[in-house]
């Protein structure tokens, strides 16, 4: 008796899943269509370019995580909503995305996890080919690292932001998981370790202990590590859970990189103002002249002000011997008043002065 009424339970609880599923059915392709009539209406105001505005995704995300009640946490709630952005958008075009591959790079999975499913993400070669595809018109957007928790700056991300008139539209945090993989071969066993510099420099502990007289081979992403293992009996990589995956190899050991908490911030570089969403970063480079004191003058605006700058690094100039960049990231939007008032006098005071972008922060 109790296993009928245990079906007949489980039975009126399906249906009630199944009467949620056709309503949310319903309610999707109503969005989806809304969207659609949104484009048209664009359109017809002479908007012919991307439809994407990264303020108003911004905006939806910060509002369902606000207003969701559970059993399901924000993350989710973001993540589901994000998909459901993107497959609406690419109903209207989707956008072409450059990223730095080949495929399974934690780039991709950056680019993946900003723009959705409904993004074209195309891979290419290098960080300055994302800057190439995207100034050539070949991409709407592109994803470049800019800074890992544990090992600084990319510098070559932060040289092509100084030389390319592309604008930051948009941050991702990822959380980064190395692991050691092979096509078979043990680690015992292991003559080479194919690594992108950051990533060995990220798991240099975990070499030391346990690879201490294996060669490592330097690759430019992760991704090809796993490429360059797959072709090697006696070599292994350290790479991303995807390409081990897509490639076909297995995981020997996981999450091997020294800091539990390692994260890699992303930017989404590409041709387009972004509006306030009372929830922003602003990035610029700067330069001051070469005298003592003359860098905290500069700054000075910044703290009368009451802004909070988050991060600096500084950069050789690469037009004079000792000359040097400052790249600044601060809280708030160059249109918000203070902020605003802010640049200006940080322009009137610097020697050479670019505004890099103002863009959402990253969400989740």
């Amino acid at each position: 008796m109790a296993n009928k009424e245990e079906a007949k339970g489980l039975a009126a609880l399906r249906r009630q899943i199944d009467q949620l599923d056709d309503q949310l059915l319903e309610l999707l392709n109503r969005r989806a269509t809304l969207a659609m009539e949104v484009a048209q209406v664009k359109q017809a105001a002479g908007e012919n370019g991307t439809f994407w505005r990264p303020e108003r995704e911004a905006e939806v995300l910060q509002r369902v995580m606000a207003r969701n009640p559970g059993p399901l946490d924000s993350e989710t709630v973001a993540w589901l909503f994000r998909e459901l952005m993107s497959a609406c958008l690419a109903l209207e075009r989707p956008l072409t995305v450059a990223y730095l591959g080949p495929a399974g790079t934690f780039t991709q999975m950056a680019a993946t996890k900003h723009f959705g499913q409904g993004a074209r993400l195309t891979p290419v070669s290098s960080i300055p080919e994302v800057f190439r595809t995207v100034q050539a018109g070949q991409a709407d957007f592109g994803v470049v690292p800019v800074e890992n928790s544990t090992e600084g700056s990319v510098n070559l991300t932060l040289d092509h932001l100084l030389d390319y008139p592309l604008k930051v539209c948009g941050e991702v945090q990822l959380r980064v998981v190395h692991n050691l993989v092979s096509a078979g071969v043990p680690l015992a066993d292991m003559q080479r370790i194919y690594v992108h510099y950051q990533t060995r420099a990220q798991c240099r502990h975990w070499l030391a202990e346990h690879a201490p007289r294996v060669q490592l081979v330097e690759v430019a992403s992760n991704a090809e590590a796993a490429l360059r293992a797959r072709e090697d009996a006696a070599g292994g990589a350290i790479s991303t859970a995807a390409a081990a995956e897509l490639y076909g190899l297995r995981i020997l050991a996981a999450g091997i990189e020294d800091d539990a908490e390692n994260t890699t911030r992303f930017l989404v570089i590409g041709d387009l103002d972004v509006q306030p969403t009372g929830r922003d970063k602003t990035s610029l480079v700067l330069s001051s002249h070469n005298r003592p004191g003359s860098l905290h003058e500069l700054l000075r605006p910044l703290a009368a002000a009451g802004i909070s700058m988050t991060r600096i690094e500084s950069r050789p100039a690469r037009r004079g011997l000792w000359q040097y960049v400052f790249f600044l990231d601060l809280e708030g939007h160059a249109k918000d008043p203070a902020v605003a008032a802010a640049l200006a006098e940080l322009q009137e005071k610097a020697t050479f002065y670019k505004l890099l972008g103002t863009y959402p922060k990253a969400v989740i």
